[in-house]
């Protein structure tokens, strides 16, 4: 747990809409891919469940749409529990990384699929499927069969089609996984527009953890069929959990050390390179083991040893052993002499890089004393 923890299960200002109440799937033989998990969602909002391959977000997933069904533990809508329903039964859609769509079909067609087989009258569908193709904004490809459509419109298709039934819950399984890199990030903000002026709750499965924190009102991070912490996207990096969560979202520099003081408005962490001034405190006992995030674009990097109110501590010399540059910003990694490497991320904010720092340099790091998260976990 982090020196400002953020809890397991952030409830929002509204009630929750969907409850998911110690669920545990076991698939026997020591698979247990959902580990007691219990998750608040209010109404309106997408949230998203991150995490890597295998940690048990998609099972999770599947037990929401009622493909999978729970060990133990229930999932309740409104308060009832919708354990014994058929996934035919739930007011979920489930859209799917390949999108499904018929590839006999057109657009509209398969627009239409859902509603012709609920038997919904040919006017109500007409209107309906109109007013998909008008929110997705694909009015003049309605006749075009999937493949005659790019990877972004065949997946606004597919959301089309899962909204047109006017689902309580939307659920994605990876939705832009199968788009490019420059695709994707487009399709991300069409797609939470789209969703949040259908006003639909939205839970999402992604192991991207940009997608996530664009896309996402809040965000699970799992690892091991358990959820770690639960926050809006800046909390969770801003403010991590443990070692785990604070690895896996975004860059960061962890290091390891012992608290050496410990006060109400500050605290002093002895690492192998460095000394670090934190300006909180930890509360926990002077002596005891601790790991110290720093992200990279909380440092600077210079030449000269930098000053500063609080002495020697936030600061460290290294050798400049690799950097990337990236146009807008220079990412560096300074060899310090313990032989660890501390990541530095610098804006690139002049159009010419003139007497800057590059391979083989000696330079300083140094960052404030608000930057750092100290962890216990």
């Amino acid at each position: 747990m982090s020196s400002d923890p953020v809890p397991v299960n952030s409830p929002t200002d509204q009630p929750a809409f969907l409850q998911i109440d110690d669920v545990v799937k076991d698939f026997g033989g020591g698979a247990v891919a959902v580990n007691h998990v219990s998750v608040d969602i209010a109404q309106g909002e997408i949230f998203a469940l991150l995490g890597s391959s295998g940690c048990g977000k998609t099972t999770l997933l599947r037990i929401l749409a009622g493909f999978e069904t729970p060990t133990s533990g229930r999932v309740l809508l409104e308060g009832k529990d919708i354990g014994g329903l058929a996934p035919y039964e739930r007011p979920f859609n489930m859209m799917f990384q390949s999108y499904a769509l018929f590839p006999h079909l057109t657009v509209w067609d398969n627009i239409a699929f859902g509603l012709r087989r609920d038997g919904m009258a040919k006017g109500a569908i007409k209107e309906r499927v109109g007013s998909m193709l008008k929110l997705v904004q694909l009015d003049k490809f309605a006749k075009r069969k999937p493949h005659q459509l790019s990877g972004g419109q065949q997946q606004r298709v597919a959301l089309a089609r899962s909204l047109a039934k006017r689902p309580q819950m939307l659920l994605l399984d990876e939705p832009l996984g199968a788009l490019d890199k420059k695709l994707r990030e487009q399709t991300q903000l069409e797609l939470v527009n789209i969703i949040e002026e259908v006003g639909v709750t939205c839970v999402m499965v992604t192991h991207d953890q940009e997608e996530a924190m664009t896309m996402a009102t809040r965000i699970a991070v799992m690892s091991e069929g358990r959820v770690l912490q639960i926050g809006a996207p800046g909390d969770v990096y801003e403010t991590p959990a443990t070692r785990f969560v604070a690895d896996f979202i975004g860059n960061v520099n962890l290091m390891e050390g012992r608290v050496e003081v410990d006060e109400p408005d500050h605290a002093v962490v002895r690492c192998a390179d460095c000394t670090h001034y934190v300006g909180h405190g930890v509360t926990g006992t002077v002596g005891m083991a601790v790991g110290v995030a720093v992200r990279p674009e909380k440092i600077s990097l210079q030449a000269d040893e930098p000053g500063g109110t609080h002495g020697f501590h936030n600061k460290v010399k290294g050798t400049i052993k690799e950097l990337s540059y990236f146009g807008s910003f220079t990412v560096y990694h300074l060899e310090l002499l313990s032989g660890a490497v501390l990541k530095i991320s610098q804006i690139n904010a002049a159009r010419h890089r003139d007497a800057t720092l590059t391979w083989g340099d000696t330079a300083w790091a140094s960052w404030p004393p608000t930057s750092q998260v100290v962890l216990t976990q």
